[in-house]
Protein backbone atom coordinates (compact mmCIF):
# COMPACT_ATOMS: atom_id res chain seq x y z
CA UNK A 1 0.00 0.00 0.00
CA UNK A 2 2.79 2.26 0.58
CA UNK A 3 3.29 2.67 -2.76
CA UNK A 4 0.08 4.15 -3.75
CA UNK A 5 -1.77 7.41 -3.84
CA UNK A 6 -2.99 8.74 -0.67
CA UNK A 7 -6.78 8.51 -1.91
CA UNK A 8 -6.19 4.70 -2.64
CA UNK A 9 -4.52 4.25 0.44
CA UNK A 10 -7.44 6.24 2.42
CA UNK A 11 -9.99 3.17 0.86
CA UNK A 12 -8.15 0.31 0.19
CA UNK A 13 -6.17 0.37 3.59
CA UNK A 14 -8.57 -2.09 5.34
CA UNK A 15 -7.98 -4.61 8.12
CA UNK A 16 -7.68 -8.33 6.89
CA UNK A 17 -11.58 -9.68 6.07
CA UNK A 18 -13.09 -11.92 8.31
CA UNK A 19 -14.31 -15.52 7.67
CA UNK A 20 -17.45 -13.92 6.22
CA UNK A 21 -15.49 -12.26 3.63
CA UNK A 22 -17.35 -8.56 4.03
CA UNK A 23 -16.76 -5.93 1.52
CA UNK A 24 -17.40 -3.44 4.34
CA UNK A 25 -15.88 -3.59 7.37
CA UNK A 26 -18.08 -4.68 10.39
CA UNK A 27 -18.46 -2.74 13.65
CA UNK A 28 -17.20 -4.74 16.48
CA UNK A 29 -19.24 -3.62 19.68
CA UNK A 30 -17.98 -5.94 21.87
CA UNK A 31 -15.92 -4.91 25.35
CA UNK A 32 -13.75 -7.78 25.56
CA UNK A 33 -12.08 -10.97 23.91
CA UNK A 34 -12.50 -14.64 24.38
CA UNK A 35 -9.48 -16.79 24.21
CA UNK A 36 -9.43 -20.75 23.44
CA UNK A 37 -6.56 -21.47 25.90
CA UNK A 38 -5.54 -20.10 29.31
CA UNK A 39 -2.16 -20.31 27.74
CA UNK A 40 -3.40 -17.93 25.03
CA UNK A 41 -4.34 -15.06 27.41
CA UNK A 42 -0.99 -15.31 28.98
CA UNK A 43 0.36 -14.57 26.11
CA UNK A 44 -1.56 -11.89 25.09
CA UNK A 45 -1.38 -10.57 28.39
CA UNK A 46 2.50 -10.61 28.16
CA UNK A 47 2.78 -8.90 24.64
CA UNK A 48 3.86 -12.25 22.99
CA UNK A 49 0.90 -12.26 20.63
CA UNK A 50 -0.99 -9.55 18.51
CA UNK A 51 -4.74 -10.86 20.10
CA UNK A 52 -7.01 -8.70 21.13
CA UNK A 53 -7.74 -8.39 24.41
CA UNK A 54 -10.25 -6.15 25.90
CA UNK A 55 -11.36 -2.35 23.79
CA UNK A 56 -9.88 -0.22 26.08
CA UNK A 57 -6.39 -1.36 24.86
CA UNK A 58 -7.52 -1.79 21.15
CA UNK A 59 -10.11 -3.02 18.84
CA UNK A 60 -10.20 -4.36 15.16
CA UNK A 61 -12.39 -1.02 14.53
CA UNK A 62 -9.24 1.29 15.62
CA UNK A 63 -6.36 -0.82 14.69
CA UNK A 64 -7.84 -0.35 10.95
CA UNK A 65 -8.51 4.02 11.96
CA UNK A 66 -4.94 4.22 13.12
CA UNK A 67 -3.38 1.78 10.43
CA UNK A 68 -4.91 4.38 8.07
CA UNK A 69 -3.92 7.50 9.47
CA UNK A 70 -0.37 5.76 9.64
CA UNK A 71 0.02 5.39 5.69
CA UNK A 72 -1.40 8.60 5.07
CA UNK A 73 0.90 10.40 7.73
CA UNK A 74 4.10 8.55 7.26
CA UNK A 75 4.09 7.12 10.40
CA UNK A 76 5.27 4.21 11.96
CA UNK A 77 2.48 3.64 14.72
CA UNK A 78 -0.65 5.09 16.42
CA UNK A 79 -2.79 5.48 18.79
CA UNK A 80 -6.63 6.27 19.13
CA UNK A 81 -8.45 8.71 21.76
CA UNK A 82 -11.69 9.73 22.62
CA UNK A 83 -11.52 12.91 21.38
CA UNK A 84 -8.94 15.44 19.93
CA UNK A 85 -7.66 17.20 23.41
CA UNK A 86 -7.56 13.23 24.74
CA UNK A 87 -5.07 12.53 22.19
CA UNK A 88 -3.20 15.95 23.50
CA UNK A 89 -3.09 15.49 26.88
CA UNK A 90 -2.16 11.35 26.44
CA UNK A 91 0.60 12.48 24.47
CA UNK A 92 2.01 15.17 26.97
CA UNK A 93 1.78 12.58 29.91
CA UNK A 94 3.19 9.72 28.31
CA UNK A 95 6.33 12.05 27.66
CA UNK A 96 6.74 14.17 30.55
CA UNK A 97 7.58 14.42 34.04
CA UNK A 98 7.75 16.73 37.15
CA UNK A 99 10.47 19.01 36.29
CA UNK A 100 10.82 19.04 32.56
CA UNK A 101 9.99 22.05 29.75
CA UNK A 102 8.24 22.48 27.01
CA UNK A 103 8.29 24.74 24.31
CA UNK A 104 5.07 25.95 22.21
CA UNK A 105 3.93 28.21 19.80
CA UNK A 106 2.06 30.69 21.58
CA UNK A 107 -0.88 30.66 19.07
CA UNK A 108 -2.40 27.29 20.38
CA UNK A 109 -6.20 25.91 21.07
CA UNK A 110 -7.50 27.53 23.53
CA UNK A 111 -8.02 24.02 25.63
CA UNK A 112 -4.52 23.01 25.28
CA UNK A 113 -3.01 26.91 26.29
CA UNK A 114 -5.65 25.74 29.42
CA UNK A 115 -3.61 22.78 30.06
CA UNK A 116 -0.39 24.32 30.09
CA UNK A 117 -1.28 27.12 32.11
CA UNK A 118 -3.43 26.25 34.48
CA UNK A 119 -2.77 21.87 34.57
CA UNK A 120 1.12 21.90 33.83
CA UNK A 121 2.26 24.04 37.19
CA UNK A 122 0.08 21.58 39.54
CA UNK A 123 2.94 18.98 38.11
CA UNK A 124 5.80 20.96 37.99
CA UNK A 125 5.82 21.23 34.60
CA UNK A 126 6.86 24.33 32.87
CA UNK A 127 6.64 25.85 29.52
CA UNK A 128 7.77 28.50 27.11
CA UNK A 129 5.56 30.27 24.34
CA UNK A 130 7.45 31.30 20.93
CA UNK A 131 6.33 34.24 18.67
CA UNK A 132 4.82 32.49 16.02
CA UNK A 133 5.94 34.62 13.32
CA UNK A 134 9.62 34.17 15.25
CA UNK A 135 10.87 30.31 15.05
CA UNK A 136 14.60 31.40 15.47
CA UNK A 137 13.33 32.64 19.22
CA UNK A 138 13.01 28.71 19.88
CA UNK A 139 16.61 28.72 20.46
CA UNK A 140 16.94 31.37 23.25
CA UNK A 141 13.67 29.54 25.29
CA UNK A 142 16.04 26.22 25.26
CA UNK A 143 16.70 24.74 29.06
CA UNK A 144 18.53 21.85 29.85
CA UNK A 145 14.83 20.36 31.24
CA UNK A 146 13.27 20.96 27.78
CA UNK A 147 11.67 18.28 26.46
CA UNK A 148 9.77 18.74 23.44
CA UNK A 149 8.85 21.59 20.71
CA UNK A 150 4.71 21.59 20.47
CA UNK A 151 2.94 23.47 17.34
CA UNK A 152 0.16 23.98 15.58
CA UNK A 153 0.16 25.12 11.96
CA UNK A 154 -1.94 26.68 10.79
CA UNK A 155 -2.72 27.91 13.94
CA UNK A 156 -6.14 28.22 15.38
CA UNK A 157 -7.20 30.92 15.12
CA UNK A 158 -5.50 33.16 13.44
CA UNK A 159 -4.12 30.96 11.11
CA UNK A 160 -0.34 31.46 10.68
CA UNK A 161 2.10 29.16 9.69
CA UNK A 162 4.95 27.68 11.12
CA UNK A 163 8.05 27.21 8.83
CA UNK A 164 8.07 23.02 9.97
CA UNK A 165 11.49 22.70 7.72
CA UNK A 166 13.44 25.33 10.10
CA UNK A 167 11.87 23.92 13.29
CA UNK A 168 12.58 20.47 12.56
CA UNK A 169 16.24 21.25 12.15
CA UNK A 170 15.85 23.08 15.36
CA UNK A 171 14.67 20.15 16.91
CA UNK A 172 17.09 18.24 15.40
CA UNK A 173 19.99 20.03 16.46
CA UNK A 174 19.08 20.18 20.10
CA UNK A 175 18.26 16.61 20.33
CA UNK A 176 13.54 17.73 21.01
CA UNK A 177 11.13 15.76 19.97
CA UNK A 178 8.97 18.23 17.90
CA UNK A 179 4.83 16.97 17.98
CA UNK A 180 2.78 19.05 15.48
CA UNK A 181 -0.92 19.46 15.65
CA UNK A 182 -1.93 18.69 12.24
CA UNK A 183 -5.50 19.53 12.36
CA UNK A 184 -6.42 22.40 10.38
CA UNK A 185 -3.99 20.86 7.28
CA UNK A 186 -4.73 17.12 7.55
CA UNK A 187 -2.84 14.51 6.27
CA UNK A 188 -4.28 15.21 2.97
CA UNK A 189 -2.23 18.87 3.01
CA UNK A 190 0.60 18.63 4.92
CA UNK A 191 2.79 15.64 6.11
CA UNK A 192 5.21 17.10 9.26
CA UNK A 193 7.04 13.97 9.72
CA UNK A 194 8.54 14.75 6.36
CA UNK A 195 9.82 17.84 7.86
CA UNK A 196 11.58 15.72 11.10
CA UNK A 197 8.29 15.73 13.18
CA UNK A 198 8.41 13.01 15.71
CA UNK A 199 4.46 12.99 16.99
CA UNK A 200 2.00 14.25 14.66
CA UNK A 201 -1.81 15.12 16.70
CA UNK A 202 -5.35 15.38 15.21
CA UNK A 203 -8.71 16.15 16.34
CA UNK A 204 -10.51 13.68 14.10
CA UNK A 205 -13.61 15.35 15.01
CA UNK A 206 -12.90 17.65 12.90
CA UNK A 207 -12.32 17.61 9.27
CA UNK A 208 -11.20 13.42 9.81
CA UNK A 209 -15.06 12.98 10.61
CA UNK A 210 -16.15 16.02 8.23
CA UNK A 211 -19.50 15.87 8.73
CA UNK A 212 -19.97 16.80 12.74
CA UNK A 213 -21.05 13.35 13.90
CA UNK A 214 -19.03 11.96 16.33
CA UNK A 215 -15.59 12.81 18.60
CA UNK A 216 -12.45 11.30 18.30
CA UNK A 217 -8.86 11.92 18.26
CA UNK A 218 -5.48 10.16 17.33
CA UNK A 219 -1.52 10.08 17.94
CA UNK A 220 0.79 8.83 15.08
CA UNK A 221 4.67 9.12 15.16
CA UNK A 222 7.31 7.33 15.86
CA UNK A 223 6.92 3.39 17.25
CA UNK A 224 8.76 4.03 20.60
CA UNK A 225 7.58 7.06 21.43
CA UNK A 226 3.79 5.34 20.48
CA UNK A 227 4.32 2.40 22.67
CA UNK A 228 4.71 4.92 25.38
CA UNK A 229 1.43 6.75 24.45
CA UNK A 230 -0.31 3.50 23.84
CA UNK A 231 0.98 2.18 28.25
CA UNK A 232 -0.15 5.62 29.56
CA UNK A 233 -3.79 5.18 27.24
CA UNK A 234 -4.11 1.37 27.96
CA UNK A 235 -3.74 2.47 31.55
CA UNK A 236 -5.88 5.74 31.98
CA UNK A 237 -8.66 4.66 29.72
CA UNK A 238 -9.07 7.77 27.12
CA UNK A 239 -9.62 5.28 24.20
CA UNK A 240 -11.59 5.78 21.18
CA UNK A 241 -15.08 3.40 20.47
CA UNK A 242 -15.32 0.63 18.30
CA UNK A 243 -18.56 2.51 16.88
CA UNK A 244 -16.65 6.02 16.31
CA UNK A 245 -13.63 4.64 15.01
CA UNK A 246 -15.67 2.58 12.15
CA UNK A 247 -17.16 6.05 11.30
CA UNK A 248 -13.74 7.62 11.22
CA UNK A 249 -12.19 4.90 9.36
CA UNK A 250 -14.78 5.24 6.61
CA UNK A 251 -14.90 9.25 6.70
CA UNK A 252 -11.11 9.25 5.29
CA UNK A 253 -12.59 7.37 2.23
CA UNK A 254 -13.85 11.04 1.30
CA UNK A 255 -11.26 13.16 2.95
CA UNK A 256 -9.26 14.09 0.10
CA UNK A 257 -12.51 14.54 -2.08
CA UNK A 258 -13.84 16.41 0.69
CA UNK A 259 -10.76 19.05 1.24
CA UNK A 260 -10.18 19.93 -2.52
CA UNK A 261 -13.75 20.87 -2.22
CA UNK A 262 -13.25 22.69 0.91
CA UNK A 263 -9.89 24.62 -0.41
CA UNK A 264 -11.33 25.31 -3.51
CA UNK A 265 -14.53 27.33 -1.32
CA UNK A 266 -12.33 28.99 0.83
CA UNK A 267 -9.84 30.22 -2.03
CA UNK A 268 -12.61 32.14 -3.74
CA UNK A 269 -14.58 33.07 -0.74
CA UNK A 270 -11.00 34.39 0.61
CA UNK A 271 -10.20 36.25 -2.59
CA UNK A 272 -13.84 37.68 -2.93
CA UNK A 273 -13.89 39.46 0.48
CA UNK A 274 -10.72 40.83 0.32
CA UNK A 275 -10.50 44.78 0.20
CA UNK A 276 -14.27 44.88 1.01
CA UNK A 277 -14.77 48.14 3.20
CA UNK A 278 -16.53 46.35 6.07
CA UNK A 279 -13.22 44.44 6.43
CA UNK A 280 -10.02 44.89 8.38
CA UNK A 281 -8.55 42.22 7.19
CA UNK A 282 -9.25 38.60 5.53
CA UNK A 283 -6.48 35.89 6.26
CA UNK A 284 -6.20 32.44 4.38
CA UNK A 285 -2.91 30.66 3.83
CA UNK A 286 -2.94 30.70 0.12
CA UNK A 287 -4.21 34.53 -0.49
CA UNK A 288 -0.50 36.40 -1.54
CA UNK A 289 -1.39 39.20 0.90
CA UNK A 290 -0.86 36.05 3.31
CA UNK A 291 2.37 37.50 5.44
CA UNK A 292 3.22 33.14 5.69
CA UNK A 293 2.37 32.91 1.64
CA UNK A 294 5.74 31.10 0.97
CA UNK A 295 5.57 28.94 3.85
CA UNK A 296 2.42 27.96 2.86
CA UNK A 297 3.15 26.91 -0.40
CA UNK A 298 6.28 25.13 0.70
CA UNK A 299 5.00 22.57 2.88
CA UNK A 300 1.08 22.67 2.38
CA UNK A 301 -0.52 21.34 -0.63
CA UNK A 302 -3.58 24.07 -0.75
CA UNK A 303 -4.66 26.41 1.83
CA UNK A 304 -7.05 24.67 4.32
CA UNK A 305 -10.83 25.10 5.03
CA UNK A 306 -10.44 27.71 7.10
CA UNK A 307 -10.07 31.61 6.78
CA UNK A 308 -10.32 34.15 9.29
CA UNK A 309 -11.85 37.77 8.75
CA UNK A 310 -11.81 41.10 11.08
CA UNK A 311 -15.39 42.94 11.21
CA UNK A 312 -14.24 46.57 11.47
CA UNK A 313 -16.21 47.97 14.65
CA UNK A 314 -14.85 45.52 16.98
CA UNK A 315 -17.24 42.91 18.80
CA UNK A 316 -20.51 45.01 18.84
CA UNK A 317 -20.04 44.52 14.73
CA UNK A 318 -18.69 41.09 15.10
CA UNK A 319 -21.84 40.23 16.82
CA UNK A 320 -24.03 42.00 14.62
CA UNK A 321 -22.44 40.03 11.49
CA UNK A 322 -22.93 36.68 13.58
CA UNK A 323 -26.44 37.11 14.04
CA UNK A 324 -27.40 38.79 10.45
CA UNK A 325 -26.18 35.35 8.52
CA UNK A 326 -29.17 33.40 7.80
CA UNK A 327 -27.23 29.61 6.39
CA UNK A 328 -24.07 29.30 8.14
CA UNK A 329 -24.37 28.97 11.89
CA UNK A 330 -22.63 30.11 14.71
CA UNK A 331 -20.58 27.04 16.30
CA UNK A 332 -17.71 26.01 18.38
CA UNK A 333 -16.50 23.51 15.99
CA UNK A 334 -15.11 23.57 11.94
CA UNK A 335 -14.33 21.21 9.34
CA UNK A 336 -17.73 20.31 8.84
CA UNK A 337 -19.82 19.61 5.69
CA UNK A 338 -21.61 22.94 6.93
CA UNK A 339 -19.83 26.44 6.90
CA UNK A 340 -19.56 27.48 10.63
CA UNK A 341 -18.95 30.54 11.81
CA UNK A 342 -16.67 31.43 15.62
CA UNK A 343 -15.94 34.54 17.97
CA UNK A 344 -12.75 32.83 19.18
CA UNK A 345 -12.58 36.13 21.87
CA UNK A 346 -16.11 35.50 23.27
CA UNK A 347 -16.14 31.41 22.84
CA UNK A 348 -13.02 29.07 22.12
CA UNK A 349 -10.01 31.54 23.56
CA UNK A 350 -12.42 33.61 26.34
CA UNK A 351 -10.62 32.26 28.86
CA UNK A 352 -7.20 33.95 27.60
CA UNK A 353 -6.87 37.70 28.95
CA UNK A 354 -7.00 40.50 26.35
CA UNK A 355 -3.41 40.96 26.50
CA UNK A 356 -2.48 37.18 25.61
CA UNK A 357 -5.35 37.55 22.86
CA UNK A 358 -4.17 40.18 21.31
CA UNK A 359 -0.56 38.85 21.75
CA UNK A 360 -1.39 35.77 19.13
CA UNK A 361 -3.64 38.11 16.85
CA UNK A 362 -7.30 37.59 17.97
CA UNK A 363 -8.79 40.48 18.09
CA UNK A 364 -12.49 41.37 19.10
CA UNK A 365 -13.55 41.90 15.72
CA UNK A 366 -12.39 38.15 14.61
CA UNK A 367 -13.82 35.67 12.85
CA UNK A 368 -13.26 32.41 11.98
CA UNK A 369 -14.84 31.32 9.36
CA UNK A 370 -15.10 27.38 8.16
CA UNK A 371 -15.78 26.78 4.92
CA UNK A 372 -18.51 24.01 3.93
CA UNK A 373 -18.92 22.01 0.90
CA UNK A 374 -22.03 24.11 -0.27
CA UNK A 375 -21.88 25.54 -3.57
CA UNK A 376 -19.41 28.98 -2.98
CA UNK A 377 -21.68 31.19 -4.26
CA UNK A 378 -24.09 30.30 -1.61
CA UNK A 379 -21.19 30.80 0.83
CA UNK A 380 -19.76 34.09 -0.20
CA UNK A 381 -23.37 35.40 -0.64
CA UNK A 382 -24.54 34.71 3.03
CA UNK A 383 -21.25 36.49 4.40
CA UNK A 384 -21.76 39.34 2.07
CA UNK A 385 -25.22 39.90 3.18
CA UNK A 386 -24.53 39.73 6.70
CA UNK A 387 -21.23 42.16 6.11
CA UNK A 388 -23.92 44.92 4.84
Amino acid sequence: MKNKHFETQAIRAQMERSENNEHSTPLYLTSSFIFDTAEDMRAAFNDESDAYIYSRYVNPNTSEFINKVCLLEGAEAGFATATGMAAIFTTFMSILKSGDHVISCSSVFGATHAVFTKYFPKWNISYSYFNTNNVIEIEKLIKPETKFIYLETPTNPAIELIDLEVVGALAKKHNLLLIVDNCFATPYLQQPIKYGADLVIHSATKYMDGQGRVLGGVVVGKKELINDVYLFGRLTGPSLSPFNAWVLSKSLETLALRMDRHCENALHVAKALEGNSKLENVSYPFLPSHPNYNIAKKQMKAGGGIITITVKGGYEAAKLFLDKLQMIKISPNLGDARSIVTHPASSTHCKLSEAERLTVGITPGLIRVSIGLENKEDILNDLLQALK
